[in-house]
């Protein structure tokens, strides 16, 4: 089971075990975890398991969520990440068949999005990592210029997770992709020569390179 080990400055208060899909963190007691500082938003930020990947997402908070030290709207997380908040800082650590999952990472087959159209810096991606983000955000693995993209588009718009049995593409914004034409609105394993659209950009995936 996942944990979070909560830290106020450098001192140790506990460790929390991640039992539910969702938990908030504010200064609001109705919070599944109180921070219980006057800098720290009502509701702050939330942490949740989605696809298989944890992420925190931050709840229009006034001093921001940061992840490793960079301000996040929202952004996966993984075993020994830190989780900044003011004063606080939250260390995610996964149980160990996710560890194990990871050593094996090397071990897998890669997979390759070929750029059919859009804005993007190169013509095709491999895709090398547990966790893949496609987006706006400069902190996606595959940023997405902004002139590729609607208005409405996310920071974060798919997730691409690499598994044993395969890639998973995955909503972080549920109908703004399409997957073979269709809006994608939960996980779909990925076949050889899928075309996945995010914004005005469109990819297809294969297992080998072109």
């Amino acid at each position: 089971m996942p944990k979070l080990l909560l830290k106020f400055e450098t001192a140790v208060i506990k460790e929390i075990k991640l039992d539910k899909p969702s938990v908030t963190l504010g200064r609001k007691p109705d919070n599944d975890i109180v921070l219980d500082h006057p800098t720290i938003s009502g509701h702050h930020c939330k942490i949740y398991s989605s696809g298989g990947t944890y992420f925190v997402e931050d709840l229009n908070s006034t001093n921001g969520t940061f992840v490793n030290g960079k301000k996040v709207m929202k952004a996966g997380i993984h075993s020994n990440d830190v989780i900044g908040i003011v004063k606080y800082s939250i260390v995610f650590t996964e149980d160990p068949k996710v560890e194990v999952l990871k050593a094996v990472e090397d071990k897998m087959p890669k997979g390759f999005l070929q750029v059919l159209e859009g804005a993007v810096d190169k013509s095709e991606y491999e895709i090398t990592s547990l966790s893949t983000y496609i987006g706006k955000s400069d902190q996606a693995n595959i940023p997405i210029k902004g002139s590729g993209l609607f208005g409405s588009a996310p920071d974060m718009a798919v997730m691409i997770a690499m598994r044993p049995e395969g890639f998973y593409l995955i909503p972080i914004k549920e109908d703004f992709a399409k997957l073979n034409g269709s809006p994608l609105t939960e996980k779909i394993i990925l076949s050889d020569d899928d075309t996945i659209e995010v914004g005005a950009t469109k990819f297809r995936f294969s297992t080998k390179p072109r």
